[in-house]
């Protein structure tokens, strides 16, 4: 189902009237401020005010409500007190107003009472067919429009140019300064939007809104936490369909977080790796800093994407372009070397050259600015290098060097129109302008260049829509609360996944049994739904080999979760046979109560308990996505066959993640979370990936998945 009513939203960000409730004449009011932005910037709409107080308010006849006016009003600025706000929204249902902005504080960010008081503006607004924006949020500008629906001071220190880049965000301070940012940047923008206390409207609404604008390529958001998960969701999948970019920073940890339960899944799937998996999920670049906030949004609007991510690099200076080297490597890309035919060129031209990738053409360059692009059009003859970054220093200020590195990126794009070009260099700005008018990225450190670069290609890499299989078979309903062993193991089973050879012993004598009937060594473990840690109370002994021990085991398990835990219900143990060898994995799925069912998978032992080496998944995955897990843990050589070791069978690894993700997903809400801990991991001679113990959680109260 669609969440988003895009004619609605249509009547927010572009509206045709706007009328501002609590207009004043005071152009420094809040109430002022946005009727001044819009008299003075030429908003060409029909343009109300509202204020019973006042005949006119700056030359506009001033109406004694919303009612009072007689026209169609798409949009109601609402500056007003929070104690008329709920007379404001009745007079706008009255009037059938579309759309509110509204200013007013006093509502969520105050505590429990202006919660409540929020929920209930928000369904009066629902119920009035109302879209609200705010309470407590700065507002609106779109500045091709001339819709300047703010009392940001910003405005007034200059206006942004229309451009192709949206930004919204959650906050309205920062909102402010990304606006002036964008300003001095002169990066041109679509709209500005600001959501503040998102009593209705959502972040992912306007980034729903942008994904489908005509005026908008690329998209900023500046998130802070997310209630509604799906809805995000749905956003980020539009934007993703109709390619456009969405260059993120989140900050902060939602309240609606993951709490700690009785697996590691939940622990580990906590709020900022799951933010994470869904901004991987759905190809969203996301950044850490304000810096490469802008330049990557910049980058983005200026650029395509490059076809995969083999750079070359060329510097004037051996020690930059060494730091070039380590930033691409840690950004992902490849920095192959050059031929050895060129190398040799490169060395004629200067004996003393770094020709091999980086190329360091030194300070050579000085005597003869030719080099630079004799160095470069060398370079993407004889690679076919998907970017190029050159670092030049500060020769772009330079009188002499400047046409030569302005000519060089004009030769570079005639012959390698699907090269992305970047240059790093100190330059003024219509120099820079002139550079990237011509399609190449331009910046002042070729740290932040090599960033772009690689945000950019694994956005190239992930932009297309994910295609991912429908889960198989049919709903199923986890029963509620924690389960034992036995029964988690047997649902496990059931899905698909491989486990251990086991079973339930009531009485030392079965113990005994156990032994000649599952072959060779065995672990006892007390069941007990009541114990999911059963190390932590004595209730483990390995490797039992004959009936005598196994019985002994079995009386010195339940003497000591007797003396540990006297209260909990014991059905007696579980026998297993043992597993030897292999590498100790984890793997399990948590429900995450904003975004639903996370896959998480990592190293056992030491590496979940102290390094957290982990990756994770949103729900549905691909076979793709359940190898990448695998493959991108920092330890995966282990895994892999490290120190002459075997390697251990990936395919039955990412056969079990995929058969706990069907599970997970046919389960539903029924499921709070499913661990196998430990997952061993083993070749395939030795007979691949087997569970030796889980834990699934079910829903209280939940209905079939």
């Amino acid at each position: 189902m669609q969440p988003f009513d895009f004619s609605q939203l249509d009547t927010l960000f572009a509206p045709r009237s706007i009328a501002v409730v609590g207009a004043s004449e005071q152009t420094s009011k809040i109430g002022g401020i946005p009727l001044d932005y819009l008299l003075r910037f030429g908003y060409d709409g029909q343009l109300h005010a509202a204020n019973p107080r006042a005949g006119t308010v700056q030359g506009l006849r001033a109406h004694a409500s919303l009612s009072a006016i007689g026209a169609p009003v798409d949009m109601a600025i609402v500056a007003v007190p929070q104690a008329q706000v709920a007379a404001v929204l009745d007079d706008a249902a009255a009037a059938g107003v579309r759309t509110m902005v509204l200013f007013s504080s006093g509502y969520a960010e105050m505590g429990a009472e202006g919660a409540a008081q929020q929920h209930m503006l928000a369904v009066r607004a629902q119920a009035a067919g109302i879209r609200l924006l705010g309470p407590n949020c700065l507002g609106i500008i779109r500045p091709s429009h001339q819709i300047y629906a703010t009392f940001a001071p910003a405005v007034n220190a200059g206006l942004v140019k229309p451009g192709r880049i949206g930004l919204i965000s959650q906050s309205g301070a920062f909102g402010v300064y990304a606006y002036s940012l964008a300003r001095e940047r002169g990066l041109g923008l679509s709209l500005w939007a600001t959501t503040g206390n998102e009593a209705d409207v959502q972040l992912a609404d306007g980034l729903a809104w942008l994904a489908q604008d005509p005026e908008t390529d690329v998209i900023m958001a500046y998130l802070e936490g997310c209630r509604d998960g799906p809805r995000l969701r749905a956003a980020l999948a539009l934007a993703q369909q109709h390619g456009k970019p969405v260059v993120m920073v989140k900050v902060g940890a939602s309240a609606l977080g993951a709490a700690a339960a009785a697996s590691h899944t939940a622990s580990l799937a906590g709020d900022d790796a799951v933010y994470d998996a869904v901004f991987r999920h759905y190809g969203v670049l996301r950044v850490h800093g304000i810096s490469d906030f802008f330049a990557l949004a910049a980058s983005a609007s200026i650029a395509r994407a490059p076809k995969g991510r083999s750079i070359g690099l060329l510097t004037v200076s051996g020690g930059v372009g060494a730091l070039m080297a380590d930033d691409a490597s840690a950004a992902g890309l490849r920095v192959p070397p050059l031929s050895a035919a060129a190398q040799r060129q490169l060395r004629d031209w200067v004996p003393f050259a770094g020709p091999r990738n980086p190329v360091d053409i030194t300070a050579q360059v000085t005597n003869d600015a030719s080099l630079l692009e004799r160095s470069a059009t060398l370079m993407l003859d004889d690679q076919p290098f998907h970017s190029w970054l050159g670092f030049f220093a500060a020769a772009g200020l330079s009188p002499v060097v400047w046409p030569s590195i302005r000519d060089l990126v004009k030769t570079l794009r005639a012959k390698h129109p699907d090269t992305l070009l970047a240059v790093s260099t100190l330059c003024p700005d219509e120099r820079r302008a002139e550079l990237e008018a011509l399609g190449c990225l331009v910046f002042s450190d070729p740290g932040v260049a090599i960033r772009c670069i690689g945000a950019l290609a694994r956005w190239g890499e992930q932009r297309a829509p994910r295609d991912t299989p429908a889960p198989g078979g049919a709903g199923l309903c986890v029963p509620p609360g924690t389960l034992s062993e036995a029964d988690s193991l047997a649902l496990l089973a059931e899905a698909g996944v491989p486990v251990a050879a086991h079973r339930l012993v009531r009485t030392p004598q079965e113990a005994a049994a156990a032994v000649g009937a599952l072959g060779g060594a065995i672990a006892l473990k007390v069941a007990s739904a009541d114990i999911p840690h059963k190390s932590d109370v004595g209730g483990v002994v390995l490797r039992l080999r004959d009936a005598d021990e196994a019985r002994t085991a079995f009386e010195q398990i339940m003497h000591n979760v007797r003396q540990a835990q006297p209260g909990a219900h014991i059905d007696g143990a579980l026998a297993a046979r043992m597993v030897d060898g292999g590498v100790e994995c984890i793997a399990g799925v948590h429900r995450d109560p904003v975004f639903g069912p996370v896959l998480m998978f990592g190293l056992g032992g030491i590496h979940v308990e102290v390094l957290r080496d982990v990756s994770l998944r949103l729900l549905p995955i691909t076979r793709d996505d359940a190898r990448a897990m695998v493959r991108e843990l920092r330890a995966f050589a282990i895994l892999d066959g490290a120190r002459g070791r075997a390697p251990v069978d990936l395919d039955a690894i990412a056969d079990t993640l995929c058969a706990l993700a069907d599970f997970a997903w046919r389960a539903g809400d029924s499921l709070v979370s499913a661990e196998i801990n430990p997952l061993i991991a083993r070749p395939a001679a030795e007979g691949g990936a087997i569970a030796v113990d889980a834990l699934v959680i079910g829903q209280a109260g939940a209905g079939t998945g």
